[in-house]
């Protein structure tokens, strides 16, 4: 599965860790961009995603949100798709 997933993140966010795992497990090359520190990266992140937290993690051009969205289309079945869907853009 090739797919471009974006995730901003910082280092010692338990859901950022999640995701990665998640990501990881299934195979899923991602673009990690760490906001530690970097204020001009996280304000970057805010206005794109509309939301503070971490990780925020898009599929292509969808934003899905964070680790309890990620975690939510896994149980559903619907990730493997979107990341196949993205794969074929």
């Amino acid at each position: 599965m090739s797919s471009e997933v974006t995730l901003y993140s910082t280092r010692f966010c338990p859901y950022c860790v999640a995701a990665k795992r998640l990501l990881d497990a299934k195979g899923v090359s991602y673009r990690d961009i760490p906001v530690d520190g970097d204020p001009e990266l996280r304000q970057q992140m805010s206005q794109r995603a509309g939301q503070r937290t971490v990780p925020q993690i898009w599929i292509g051009e969808s934003h899905v949100g964070g680790y309890t969205d990620l975690a939510a289309l896994e149980q559903r079945g619907l990730l493997d798709g979107l990341l196949s869907a993205t794969a074929n853009d």
